[in-house]
């Protein structure tokens, strides 16, 4: 595997979410894993149990886009309480 901008996430985040987050940021686009079922051979328990979440991610990730654009004046209050609930005001990227 090669890490880009999902390592990257993961390093920035983790610390702050629950791991059950942290491994799907971290994994969700490891598609032959969650996917296809691949490398289960190289998983523990706790792998297996956490690719969970990664899985029920993926209904909402790639290719679940929509046409239209969110009305991000909306959307807005409930994002803000998110963020403010789980990172801190200033993180180190």
């Amino acid at each position: 595997m090669s890490w880009g901008h999902d390592e990257y996430l993961y390093h920035v985040v983790g610390g702050h979410l629950p791991e059950e987050a942290g491994y799907v940021i971290r994994y969700h686009s490891f598609y032959p894993a969650h996917r296809e079922g691949a490398y289960t051979h190289l998983m523990n328990d706790h792998d297996r149990a956490m690719l969970r979440w990664v899985r029920m991610f993926s209904a909402y990730d790639l290719y679940t886009k929509r046409s239209e654009r969110p009305n991000v004046t909306a959307l807005r209050p409930f994002y803000d309480e998110l963020i403010a609930e789980y990172f801190p005001p200033t993180l180190r990227w």
